[in-house]
């Protein structure tokens, strides 16, 4: 054997034991550790979208919470993701940040309409809400004028009772 090939056995042995010696005493190899999240807040809100989309709430949620650190238009996906679980408490909360935060936001007024509408309570809030939300979006004013021609019957209705 020729003492190239016998170094190089030498070195293959070395890196080998010394690899088993890090494995037995707990050491890893290098981690890499990403200090910057890569995505934009956008991007999380779209991937919340998506998840959404699937039914994967949860990672949903995990993925609009992310965006909400700087876009709040995700409070009112936030919003509906507990509106989805009858969870109408959180709901009615993350629609109200959501309106804090922009209130130029007619679709969270409209949700949180539908929300009161849906409970039988807060109507004349309702109304308010809904109203606002067409006078702020008036190419939607169609599915507006539905949550608040609803609320207009269900308070109708109540009054007759």
């Amino acid at each position: 054997m020729n003492n190239t090939i016998r170094a190089l056995l030498l070195i293959t042995c070395y890196l080998l034991s010394a690899t088993y010696c890090l494995l037995l005493s707990g050491c890893a190899f290098p981690r890499i550790i990403v200090l910057d999240d890569p995505l934009t807040p956008e991007e999380h809100l779209n991937l919340g979208v998506t998840y959404e989309s699937k039914g994967e709430l949860d990672s949903a949620l995990k993925e609009y919470h992310t965006a909400s650190k700087k876009l709040p238009l995700s409070y009112l996906y936030i919003g509906n993701i507990h509106f989805q679980r009858n969870e109408f408490g959180e709901a009615e909360s993350y629609y109200k940040k959501a309106i804090r935060k922009d209130p130029e936001n007619a679709d969270a007024r409209n949700n949180l309409a539908w929300l009161y509408y849906k409970r039988e309570e807060n109507l004349e809030e309702a109304e308010r809400l809904a109203m606002k939300a067409i006078e702020l979006n008036p190419s939607t004013k169609n599915i507006y004028e539905d949550t608040l021609n609803k609320i207009r019957e269900l308070i109708a209705r109540l009054i007759v009772k």
